[in-house]
């Protein structure tokens, strides 16, 4: 039985390298965001500028973070096999839940998520205690340290609020001061801004990087023997005032005499200040749950008395933690930095919801985004009313975004957002946890830094009447996910513990297994999914300025949505053929993908017009009729989908042996006629589309002989209404989608001839 305890440390070690990956995935976006939405430097640069940050920090670490020993729970009222049952749910649960919410691209808070797993696993294990003992549940006290679960729910909901308020009031002075035109402004300016923004950055290291690290504690001559923790907490003034005064004058010495751009060094400051911090106070997020672990075990040990009987009060006392340990933590966190396509994706979700510019959105508004739009509409009518007009105006100038011209010729990727906003996010981040340190306030990194980049966006006015919605639904969705880690951190781990201590023998590489094996699938359908979407047609926003060239850009849309469609049809009259409503689930999926693709484009028309050259607006009409009747395709093949669906989800009676027959035999001449055009688009051979238009009678004749025996069979024999209903629905959209795809090629065809006709005549004119 005692080798069990043996068999759980080693397991906890490989849960903690496991835990660093999916956990730096997550929290990467807490220093990225704002170096990658700006570009103010090279991706490769933001990573080694990160990496450096994320090393020193791990080095420097407080390596044992007290809450995984002794915040949440008193460890002195728990033995040794209840401790390893506690440890062993909370990373257990640690590590599925932060891939879960990695895996769909959601920042969230590892400092929630492993405080209320260790709450969630403690109650559990101390519930069970009291029922062996025959106590009460107020005994649960005597365990818990309760006054810590609502100090954090607290500072969740204190950070969500704060941050979000003081990064819109900071921001919004801010772009008054310097506007979007920085390089125009006075040198005096730009060094204010600079000596303000790394004030802030400066007090950041030294109170929340610095601070919490075992260096804190130590005593230096230089300092008087002081201890620099005391140090820093008595200094706080005197270190701001020289710390302005240094960087202003450095910020106007940098922008006068060497040219450079005071806000990338801030954002690269603020990018290492912001990982140094990480990777020295998060770390221990990952790891403090199995170095405490291990500590226990080596006391538990070296005492010689039965797990059961031997109490846990070693927990209690400091233990500091082996530097090669962190240096190696360290190492693993840089090289997932490095690797990780979840860190990605859930910087990219952050990016999607403070764009400046239009972007893909994510998220579908909601009830409650829209009540918040009304109501900031509202708020800003009555803002209009008390300005007056000429303040009104000269605000409204500070605030216009510059139109940034691309070549044509050339694929640029807009930055999100610029680099004064970057600054203010960095700055205002990096002095709210400051702040919230100096004050022992239990704000999370994650919460401050994405509600600070919120509410820099609403004040930057990057959440236009165009996006708003949809942008504060993505906010409502976040910050849900955050309440949700708290719930099911709490839930899951007492869950698990209470397993584990039916028969921790037989539990424990049940669980273990259970964990390696969801972690292994996620990573695989994660894997599977991301090359999918690379691998996958999709659609193509037309760049084109003149028809010639729209007409060649649309051809590969056409081929695509041809080529889906036909996929799409064919696998509607299958899965009514086979009563397979897995395959018609799947198809509801990308018939829905490929029409909001298409509703895409028709969004994207505003921009394609205002792209035109003077002399090519006849395209505009071109494109917009090849838009109609691509959505007119889509409205017909989702209607197909929607129905075959809906009959077999609904248990009726299966399509007779003649109608699946005959539908089969329109869905053969349907494929033949989509590949010819597929062949003919994906070719250019434009003058093969005449002969596939005149074949039109042909096809719909198919149709019709297939609508007529419907009706002879109605009169005489058909003894069910839902299916005559359905075959009629089927054969009347698909003469509704040959209709469309015939005008979709007529207008091509038309369109192709007549930009072909003047060229062949200036050619028979200079001859």
């Amino acid at each position: 039985m005692d080798n069990i305890y043996l068999y759980m440390i080693i397991a906890l070690a490989i849960l903690a390298i496991a835990d660093l990956v999916v956990g730096v995935s997550n929290d990467a976006v807490n220093f990225l965001n704002s170096a990658i939405g700006s570009k103010a430097i090279s991706f490769r640069t933001i990573m080694v500028v990160a990496s450096l940050g994320v090393a020193i920090g791990a080095v420097f670490s407080s390596g044992m973070m007290e809450v995984a020993r002794k915040g949440i729970f008193n460890p002195g009222e728990f033995m040794f096999d209840e401790i390893m049952i506690i440890f062993m749910a909370v990373m257990i649960t640690d590590i599925l839940l932060l891939d879960f919410f990695n895996s769909v691209g959601m920042p969230t808070s590892t400092t929630v998520s492993i405080v209320f797993e260790l709450l969630g696993a403690a109650v559990a294990v101390a519930l069970i205690k009291i029922g062996h003992d025959g106590g009460g549940f107020g005994d649960v006290i005597t365990y818990i340290n309760t006054s810590k679960a609502s100090q954090i729910i607290f500072g969740i909901l204190l950070s969500v609020l704060v941050a979000f308020t003081i990064g819109a009031i900071i921001q919004w002075f801010s772009r008054l001061l310097l506007s979007y035109n920085i390089e125009t402004k006075a040198h005096w300016v730009g060094a204010l801004f600079g000596g303000i923004a790394l004030t802030s950055i400066t007090y950041f290291i030294f109170m929340k990087g610095l601070k919490g690290t075992s260096y804190a504690g130590q005593s230096f001559a230089v300092l008087g023997g002081m201890k620099m923790s005391a140090f820093l907490e008595a200094q706080v003034v005197s270190i701001v005032l020289i710390s302005s005064v240094f960087w202003s004058i450095l910020s106007y010495v940098l922008i006068s005499f060497f040219k450079t751009n005071i806000y990338k060094l801030i954002i690269i400051v603020g990018t290492f200040a912001l990982a140094l911090a990480f990777a020295g106070n998060d770390l221990v997020n990952f790891i403090g749950v199995p170095v405490a672990a291990y500590n226990a075990f080596l006391a538990w040990t070296s005492s010689g008395i039965t797990a059961s009987a031997f109490p846990m009060d070693v927990l209690a006392e400091k233990v500091p933690t082996n530097n090669w340990l962190l240096f190696g933590a360290g190492m693993i966190m840089v090289l997932t930095l490095w690797f990780s396509t979840k860190a990605r994706g859930v910087v990219k979700t952050s990016l999607d919801l403070s764009n400046q510019g239009e972007t893909k959105e994510r998220f579908q508004p909601n009830a409650l985004s829209r009540g918040f739009v009304r109501f900031a509409m509202l708020m800003s009518q009555m803002y209009s009313f008390i300005l007056p007009n000429s303040w009104q105006t000269k605000i409204d100038k500070q605030f216009e975004a510059p139109v940034i011209k691309i070549s044509k010729d050339k694929k640029y990727e807009l930055p999100a957002f610029d680099l004064v906003r970057a600054a203010v996010n960095l700055m205002v981040a990096a002095v709210l946890i400051s702040v919230a340190t100096s004050y022992k306030l239990p704000l999370s990194t994650t919460y401050v830094t994405f509600m600070v980049a919120m509410g820099t966006s609403l004040a930057d006015r990057a959440w236009g009447p165009e996006s708003a919605v949809y942008r504060v639904a993505g906010v409502i969705n976040v910050i849900g996910g955050w309440f949700f880690t708290a719930l099911s951190a709490f839930s899951a781990a007492a869950l698990v513990a209470y397993l584990l201590n039916l028969n921790t023998s037989v539990m424990f590489p049940i669980l273990l297994f259970i964990a390696f094996a969801l972690l292994i699938r996620s990573t695989i359908v994660y894997n599977k999914k991301s090359k999918e979407i690379r691998a996958e047609d999709s659609l193509i926003k037309a760049e084109s300025s003149s028809i010639q060239g729209v007409i060649h850009e649309s051809a590969n849309n056409i081929a695509n949505v041809v080529k889906r469609g036909n996929k799409i049809y064919t696998n509607a009259i299958n899965g009514l053929a086979k009563q397979d409503l897995a395959l018609l689930k799947k198809n509801k999926k990308q018939i829905l993908k490929l029409s909001n693709e298409v509703d895409g484009l028709r969004d994207n028309i505003f921009y394609f017009i205002k792209n035109l050259d003077e002399s090519s607006v006849g395209a505009s009409n071109f494109y917009i009729n090849i838009l109609g009747y691509l959505q007119d395709m889509t409205q017909s093949l989702e209607y197909i989908v929607k129905v075959s669906h809906k009959h077999v989800n609904n248990n009726h009676k299966k399509l007779k042996f003649n109608q699946i027959k005959e539908l089969k035999e329109v869905d053969e001449s349907l494929e033949n006629l989509l590949n010819e055009i597929k062949e003919a688009f994906d070719s250019r051979s434009f003058e093969q589309i005449g002969s596939i238009i005149k074949r039109e009678k042909a096809i719909f004749n198919v149709v019709s002989e297939k609508i007529q025996k419907q009706v002879d069979r109605t009169r005489t024999e058909e003894s069910s209404p839902k299916n005559t209903t359905l075959y009629f629905g089927l054969l009347l959209e698909t003469k509704d989608l040959l209709t469309a795809t015939m005008n979709l090629l007529e207008e091509y065809h038309n369109a192709h001839d007549a930009s072909v006709a003047p060229a062949k005549l200036s050619t028979e004119e200079e001859e």
